[in-house]
């Protein structure tokens, strides 16, 4: 007897907020995944992302493969706009 393995949903919140480009490249955002995470101020998560990349450059992978610096427009308290960057480490 064989198991299965479970047939992907679109209820997996992983799933849902994964960006998928028109060449097929799956991608998933910091700040997404920190909104899902409950990381309610972004700074709280940095140090998260911080960790995931040391991780991947001690299992010898190169972290820059995995992890793209994105620029993203956001309106601070004072209400006007700013580039905010994710850098590998």
């Amino acid at each position: 007897m064989s198991e299965e393995l479970p047939i992907q949903c679109a209820t997996n919140t992983f799933e849902r907020i994964k960006r998928v480009t028109p060449e097929g490249q799956e991608s998933w955002s910091a700040r997404d995944l920190g909104r899902v995470l409950e990381y309610f101020n972004f700074r709280n998560f940095q140090p998260v992302i911080e960790k995931a990349q040391e991780a991947c450059a001690k299992s010898g992978h190169a972290v820059a493969d995995h992890f793209a610096e994105m620029r993203n427009m956001v309106v601070p308290g004072s209400r006007r706009r700013q580039h905010v960057a994710v850098k590998p480490a």
